[in-house]
Formats: structure tokens, sequence, C-alpha cells
């Protein structure tokens, strides 16, 4: 099996997917081992029956693609998630409130989910939206927050994951949380370079591509 499956979540993620698209992806996560699959709420409990036994994680979104709800929605979504089996949350941080700088508001947004979940949480910051020093503020309020992880993009907004993202988010993380690459990752070449840039896992639909063939 390709070493890099076992960075990827596989990730199925797009308006009117069907359970049998869910019930084919969960397929690919066991055909080439990959570390999970990324669904939303809705799609949990059937990923749960496709996976059952398998080792495989069913990481879920929370308050996706815009994270624009308050936290108390995102708390009720994320222990309905839980409840219907999923192991983790990739909750997208509260966007108006970081370009509005109320990072206390942010940092209190992820630390209610976190509380409430009792799963690991991963925080989309959604990089392309934002500048250097808030990038830095993000990161600092995932891990005040105690969230596990800080995810690049939720894949809506042009721009996508980033090398020197990537790298800049792990130098801000001090070893204290990791990394996720999301976002318009579609070649081999592109995952490789983010998971050398530092990443620890790679969100794409892309990977059984990555696995089934090198596209130099």
């Amino acid at each position: 099996m390709d070493g890099i499956a076992k960075y990827i979540e596989h990730t199925i993620l797009k308006p009117g997917v069907t359970p049998q698209e869910i019930a084919a992806a969960c397929a690919e996560v066991g055909k080439y081992g990959f570390l999970g699959i990324c669904v939303n709420s809705g799609q949990i409990a059937l990923a749960a029956d496709a996976l059952r036994g398998s080792g495989a994680k069913i990481v879920s979104t929370c308050a996706f693609p815009l994270g624009a709800v308050p936290a108390a929605v995102k708390v009720y979504e994320a222990c309905l998630a839980v409840e219907a089996g999923a192991d983790e949350k990739d909750m997208v941080m509260n966007q108006s409130a970081a370009k509005s700088g109320d990072w206390q508001a942010v940092t209190e947004d992820i630390g209610a989910l976190v509380k409430a979940a009792g799963v690991p949480v991963k925080v989309i910051i959604e990089t392309a939206l934002l500048t250097y020093d808030e990038k830095a503020l993000a990161c600092k309020a995932v891990i005040e927050g105690g969230a596990q992880c800080v995810k690049t993009c939720t894949g809506g907004i042009m721009g996508g994951a980033k090398e020197n993202d990537v790298e800049l988010l792990k130098s801000l993380a001090g070893g204290k949380i990791k990394i996720k690459a999301s976002g318009g990752i579609r070649t081999r070449t592109q995952a490789l370079r983010l998971l050398k840039a530092g990443a620890d896992y790679i969100g794409t639909s892309a990977g059984p591509i990555f696995v089934m063939k090198h596209d130099g």
C-alpha cells in the first residue's frame, strides 16, 4: 500500500451527495488504506455503518462551510455528530469574530465545542481569508481553545492549502497541535509538498488518484 495513504482523510463534502456516493467513498477508504473519511454531519450514520470494524476514523464537519452560527448551535451539532458515530470534528472558526478582531470570542467558541464534543477537534481557519497576523492569532486561539489541530481551508474559498501557510502554522503551533492541509489538493505532488512543509494530515477527495498513480 502506498505510504501517502495513511495521511489522507478522504473527503466527500460536495452538495447533493447521495448514500450511494458515501458508500463508494467508504469503500475507497478500505481499499486504499486511508486514515479515515470526512463527511458532513448528515452523513455520519451512513459512514459509520459502512466503516464499522474497519479501524478507519469518521471525521465530520461542524458549522461548515462558513462557521457563521452561534456557539450553541455548533455545540449541539457536535454532540449529535458524536452520538451518530463521529470520531473527530472539523469545525469552522467564527470568521466574523476573527475579522473583527474579537479573538476572545473565537477562543471561547472553540473551547465550548471542544468541551462539549469530547472527541478531537480540528479548527478550519480559512487561511486564504487571513492576514499573517490573523493567522498567528487564529493559531493561538486554536491552542488556547483546547483543540488538537488547525486546518487550513474548507475548500470553498479561492486559494486553498499553500505550502507557506502550512510552514507558518507548523512554526506557530510549536508542536502543541497538529496541522491538516485541505482545500484544492488535487495532485500527489502537491500533497507530498504539503506533507514536507509540515502537514500531519491531508484532506482531499482526490486521494484515490494519489495512490493509484504518480503525477510526477
